[in-house]
């Protein structure tokens, strides 16, 4: 089962990683990351190309990440955490996910795009940021520390009756 949030409602922006993260207990550091499909507020120096079709970091490097940029604003992107011992070839053997146009968001029962996440984070236009694990209490934490939002999963519900 998968589990979500979303937050849209009563920021500046959404979009700010360093706060999402922190909402989470800073559980970047359990994971590896595949970021795709991202757009930022500005230049990042070291990690690549920010026109390459994606970064690769480990935990410790996503933090440096933040520290060394804070308030960086991500205003597109699926930041997807899988199992530090998954080799990154295995991982990139599947379709890279993408946040805009994926309808699978907005649709219930909730699923991870990367078939090997553990969770996934999408900054969506810095207008909204979800949050989707299959560990209910990630999810639980950002409900708890990163408001206001609501549960993904009614927000569907809602948005599909309309």
């Amino acid at each position: 089962m998968v589990y979500g949030a979303i937050s849209e409602y009563g920021k500046r922006y959404y979009t700010d990683m360093s706060e999402v993260f922190s909402a989470i207990g800073t559980v970047q550091a359990d994971y590896n990351w595949l970021i795709t499909d991202f757009e930022l507020n500005c230049r990042v120096d070291g990690l690549g190309r920010q026109d390459s079709d994606y970064w690769w970091l480990t935990g410790g490097e996503l933090t440096m990440l933040l520290k060394k940029y804070p308030g960086l604003q991500w205003i597109w992107g699926v930041l997807s955490g899988v199992d530090k011992r998954i080799p990154k070839e295995e991982v990139l053997r599947h379709p890279l996910p993408y946040a805009d146009g994926y309808e699978g968001f907005w649709k219930n029962p909730l699923s991870l795009q990367h078939p090997l996440a553990e969770i996934e984070i999408v900054p969506w236009d810095s207008t909204l940021v979800m949050v989707l694990a299959r560990e209910r209490e990630i999810v639980d934490r950002f409900r708890k520390n990163f408001l206001p939002n609501e549960d993904l999963l009614r927000y569907n519900e809602d948005l599909n009756q309309k």
